[in-house]
C-alpha cells in the first residue's frame, strides 16, 4: 500500500475516539511472534481510556456497543450479514465486508489471513547482524543503546530497497541472544532426551512459528558440537503457517555454510497447526516458544444481576467500519472452554464478575454499570491442545511466553493492540482495528492454561519463570556484562514456561 493510502488510512484511525492514544517516544518497541516483551523497555504512554460504550437492548436480543451509528442501518445488515469464520475467508484477497464474526475469528483474519493477514503480509523479523558480544558491553543501558543503533541500521537499509512507513518490525530472543538462547533450549532437550527416550528413539524436535529458523539452526549446531551420536539421531521438522517465512528459512539454511550440513536433519512444513492432520506416533518435544500470545481469544462478559455469560462479535458493515455487539448465545467453543476450565481449575482463577460473595453486593451498588469489562479466553489454545492430543500422542511441549503485560486495552486477561507508524509504535483501545496493520497479542496466564493442559492431555507438566528456566539450563556467563548485569535474566521478568514432564 502506498504512502498516501496509508496516511489517509490512519488520520481516519486517530479521528476515532477508540483508536486515540499518545504515541510511544520509542522506535525499538516493536512486535514479535515469537518473542518476549522486554520487562525493561523504556516506559511506554498511558492510553487513552476509551468512552463509555452505550448500550441498549434491540429486538433480536443482541447488545451493541454503539458508535453514533443508525441502529436500523444496522439490523438490516445485521439480517442480510453472514456469520464467517477465518478459515472461510482464508481465500480471501481483500478484508472482508457485510460479514458477522465472533472475536476469535476476527482476531485470527487479522493475523494470519493469507493475502493481508498481519503475519503473512506485513511484519519483517529484526535480524541484528554478528551476535552481541556481552562479556564486552559495559552494562544494560548500554547494550540497549547498541540495540536501538542495530535496529536503526537495520531498518535504513529496508528502505534503502523498498521504503514503508507502516513497516512492522519485531525481534525474538532468539536473534538477540543468538546463540546463546537456542543453546539454552537445547540443553534442556537433549538432557530430557537422553534421560527417557535413548537409545530407543530418535531425537524428534518440532518447533511451530519459527521465524528466521535461527532457533533450528542454533540447536542443531550445539547438538552436533557437543553430541555427534544424539546429533546422528535428530530430526528437526518446522511448523510455519506462513509461506514467506518458510521460503525464509530455507534460504537462510541454503546461505550459511555452516548450517547448509543439517539439511538432512531438516523438513520445514509450510501449514497451519490447526489444519494438522497427520498422526505421529513416535515420541518427540514440541517447541511453542513465545507463539501461543498469538493465539485468538474469545471476548465474554456478565451481566451483573444474572450472572448470564455474552459473547463478543463484530459486525463489518458496507463501508468496512466495525461495530462490536454481544450475544448470550455462547457457542460450542467458547461454551467448552469455560466448562473445562471450571472442571479442570485446581486453584482460583480471575474473573470480571469478582469473589462469589461480593458479587449480590456490587450488583446492587448505585451507578454499577450493568455488564462487566470482557474476560478474555484461550479458546484457541485450547483447540492446540486438542491437535496435541490427537495427533502427536507422544509429545512433550515446552511452551514459554509473557504472563503479564502492560498497556493492555480493558478486561481480564486483554490482549495490547499495536502498530507501527513511521517507526513509532501505535497502542489502541480495541482488538476491532485494519486487518493486517496491527499486533494483537495477550498475556497467558499460566496456572488455567496448565490445568486446561492437564485436563486435555493427561500428562503432567511443569510451570516455572523464564528466569529460573535459564538459570538452570543456559551458561548465563555467555550473557554477563561487564559489570555482572545479565538482559537474559533481566529483559524476561515477565515471561514463564511450561513444560510436559
Amino acid at each position: 500500500m502506498d504512502s498516501t493510502v496509508l496516511n489517509q488510512l490512519f488520520r481516519q484511525l486517530f479521528r476515532h475516539p477508540a483508536c486515540q492514544s499518545l504515541r510511544s517516544p520509542s522506535s525499538l518497541a516493536g512486535r514479535q511472534p515469537n518473542s518476549l516483551r522486554l520487562s525493561r523497555q523504556p516506559c511506554r504512554p498511558f492510553l487513552t481510556r476509551r468512552s463509555p460504550a452505550k448500550r441498549k437492548n434491540v429486538d433480536d436480543g443482541m447488545l451493541w456497543n454503539r458508535r453514533d451509528e443508525n441502529r436500523k442501518d444496522i439490523m438490516e445488515d445485521w439480517d442480510s450479514c453472514p456469520l464467517v469464520t477465518a478459515k472461510e475467508l482464508r481465500h480471501f484477497r481483500e478484508r472482508p465486508r457485510q460479514v458477522k464474526m465472533l472475536t476469535r475469528e476476527f482476531i485470527d483474519d487479522s493475523l494470519y489471513n493469507p493475502h493481508y493477514g498481519y503475519f503473512s503480509k506485513h511484519a519483517t523479523i529484526f535480524t541484528p547482524g554478528e551476535p552481541f558480544d556481552f562479556n564486552n558491553i559495559d552494562d544494560g543501558p548500554t547494550f540497549h543503546r547498541m540495540l536501538q543503533d542495530r535496529y536503526t541500521e537495520f531498518e535504513d537499509q529496508l528502505d534503502v530497497i523498498k521504503p514503508d512507513i507502516a513497516r512492522q518490525l519485531w525481534h525474538t530472543p532468539t536473534e538477540l541472544f543468538r546463540p546463546y538462547y537456542g543453546e539454552t533450549i537445547a540443553r534442556y532437550l537433549v538432557s530430557n532426551y537422553k534421560l527417557t527416550l535413548y537409545p530407543y528413539h530418535d531425537l524428534i524436535i518440532y518447533e511451530m512459528g519459527a521465524g528466521n529458523g535461527t532457533m533450528m539452526i542454533n540447536i542443531l549446531d550445539f547438538i552436533r558440537d557437543t553430541d555427534y551420536e544424539v546429533y546422528q539421531r535428530t530430526k528437526f521438522k518446522i511448523i510455519e503457517i506462513s509461506p514467506a517465512l518458510a521460503d525464509l528459512q530455507m534460504k537462510n539454511l541454503m546461505e550459511s555454510a555452516n548450517a547448509a550440513g543439517h539439511l538432512d536433519h531438516i523438513e520445514i512444513i509450510n501449514q497451519s497447526i490447526f489444519d494438522w492432520d497427520t498422526y505421529v506416533h513416535s515420541p518427540c518435544f514440541f517447541l511453542a516458544l513465545e507463539v501461543i500470545d498469538n493465539f485468538s481469544h474469545d471476548a465474554i462478559r456478565y451481566d451483573r444481576k444474572t450472572q448470564q455469560a455474552q459473547q463478543s462479535g463484530v459486525l463489518i458493515d458496507a463501508q468496512g467500519e466495525f461495530h462490536e455487539y454481544y450475544s448470550a448465545q455462547i457457542d460450542p467453543v467458547a461454551s467448552r472452554f469455560l466448562r473445562v476450565r471450571q472442571t479442570a481449575a485446581r486453584r482460583g482463577f480471575p474473573t470480571p464478575l469478582g469473589p462469589r460473595f461480593l458479587r449480590g453486593v456490587r450488583s446492587s451498588l448505585p451507578l454499577q454499570k450493568p455488564y462487566t469489562l470482557p474476560e478474555y479466553i484461550p479458546t484457541r489454545l485450547m483447540q492446540f491442545f486438542d491437535v496435541l492430543d490427537t495427533y502427536f500422542p507422544g509429545h512433550r511441549l515446552v511452551a514459554s511466553d509473557f504472563s503479564t503485560l502492560p498497556d493492555a486495552i480493558p478486561g481480564i486477561n486483554a490482549p495490547v493492540v499495536q502498530t507501527r507508524y513511521k517507526r513509532r509504535t501505535v497502542p489502541v483501545t480495541t482488538p476491532f482495528v485494519h486487518q493486517g496493520y496491527f499486533d494483537i497479542f495477550f498475556p497467558t496466564d499460566f496456572n488455567v492454561i496448565e490445568d486446561l493442559y492437564r485436563a486435555i492431555t493427561g500428562k503432567l507438566t511443569q510451570v516455572t519463570s523464564h528466569e529460573d528456566f535459564v538459570h538452570r539450563w543456559a551458561y548465563i556467563e555467555d550473557t554477563e556484562t561487564r559489570n555482572g548485569e545479565n538482559p537474559l535474566l533481566t529483559w524476561y521478568k515477565n515471561a514463564s514456561m511450561l513444560m510436559t514432564v
